[in-house]
């Protein structure tokens, strides 16, 4: 029984990861960009990118980053840094076509 339950649990995990499920590759958009201090224009690493609450990215050294499977249509964002003040708006992918998100963050100030 407890072979079965282990079993049956591996081929669930399995099929997480099966990209058949998913809609055709022209139901997304590529999301990326670069992230950069308002103030010194200088890339901000480890800034993090969110899409509709759900799908991340870090930005690299260069403050780079992809989502490569955005889904098509209208998107809230975030993008936030440690010291820095979150940046929250939406965008509107087009299917099938990449969307290039540059991003100025502001210094947080002091309380």
């Amino acid at each position: 029984m407890l072979l079965a339950a282990v079993g049956l649990a591996t081929s669930m995990l399995a099929g997480c990861n099966d990209d058949s499920a998913l809609p055709p590759a022209g139901k997304y958009s590529a999301f990326s960009g670069t992230v950069i201090d308002r103030a010194t224009n200088k890339p901000l690493a480890g800034a993090v990118v969110t899409v509709d609450t759900v799908l991340t990215a870090t930005t690299d050294a260069a403050g780079k980053f992809t989502i490569a499977k955005v889904p098509s249509g209208i998107v809230d964002y975030s993008v936030q840094a440690n010291g820095y003040t979150v940046l929250t708006s939406t965008a509107n992918t087009d299917p099938g076509k990449p969307f290039e998100l540059d991003v100025s963050l502001d210094p947080s100030r002091p309380h």
